[in-house]
């Protein structure tokens, strides 16, 4: 979902140069996510009620190299987290992936993680790490797709994307036409099949 999401935020010869790159990348079975230990603190602070103190402490214990990425994420995600309201008030929830049919193109739904509030609510979050805020078309793209999909993700929640850098949470745009939204997906997931396709490394 993130590369697809990504892609449908690019135009002209840029979505070309994007797919051939992160088919590159698939081939060399690269891409760590080096995000990973500032999902878990986010998480226990939330399970543990903890305000931020895991969150506070996770730089200390990454790498050197991520200490700077890790340094930049932390203010946003402490505003993300105090947006939650009262600790006592809400929950982790567990959620699940669930694959996508978007025309011809299958795209797997990855939420980080889910919440559920005392007064009922839930919501299926997933996190934005990127320097620049997620355009329209990436965040509809990714709220759409969850929302179409959660009654496997997490029945009856509300997708949310934060965008972590700045705490920051989209939700869904309920003036867009769904049919509208799903023939727009289809048309990007076509041409980046057919872009996929082209990129692909000459037999040997």
């Amino acid at each position: 979902m993130l590369g697809f999401t990504r892609y449908v935020s690019r135009t002209g010869p840029a979505k070309a140069t994007f797919v051939g790159g992160l088919r590159k990348q698939r081939e060399r079975r690269s891409g760590f996510n080096p995000h990973g230990q500032l999902v878990k603190a986010l998480k226990a602070d939330i399970a543990f009620r903890t305000g931020g103190s895991y969150l506070g402490g996770v730089v200390d214990v990454v790498k050197d190299r991520w200490k700077p990425l890790y340094g930049a994420l932390q203010a946003g995600a402490r505003t993300y987290l105090a947006s939650l309201g009262d600790p006592e008030q809400v929950n982790l929830a567990q959620t699940r992936d669930a694959i996508a049919t978007v025309g011809p193109l299958a795209v797997k739904i990855n939420p980080h993680f889910g919440l559920r509030y005392d007064d009922g609510r839930r919501e299926a979050v997933r996190i934005h790490f990127d320097e620049e805020p997620p355009s329209r078309e990436a965040a509809m793209a990714m709220l759409h797709l969850m929302a179409r999909h959660m009654d496997q993700i997490l029945p009856n929640a509300e997708p949310v994307l934060v965008d972590l850098r700045r705490g920051v949470a989209h939700r869904f745009d309920t003036s867009a036409r769904p049919a509208d939204v799903e023939s727009w997906l289809a048309g990007e997931a076509a041409a980046f099949t057919a872009m996929w396709a082209a990129t692909a490394s000459p037999a040997a």
